[in-house]
């Protein structure tokens, strides 16, 4: 009976610590993207060509047209 319970808790720990982690990556990634969507907008304003700045932000063309 004790041995199960301590399995169910710490299964459960292992599912709520991995569903942190993803968390945190997810938003990692989400902050780099707005990052390089910021730095896109910007030179975009000073004229550069959206291929440059697809290049330089690793964004899509097509995304840059819709800054």
């Amino acid at each position: 009976m004790y041995d199960s319970s301590m399995k169910y808790k710490w299964d459960n720990k292992h599912v709520l610590d991995t569903a942190r982690e993803e968390g945190k990556l997810e938003g990692k990634l989400e902050g780099k993207l707005e990052e390089a969507r910021e730095i896109a907008r910007e030179l975009k304003k000073e004229g550069l060509a959206s291929e440059f700045i697809a290049r330089t932000t690793k964004l899509s063309v097509e995304e840059i047209e819709k800054l």
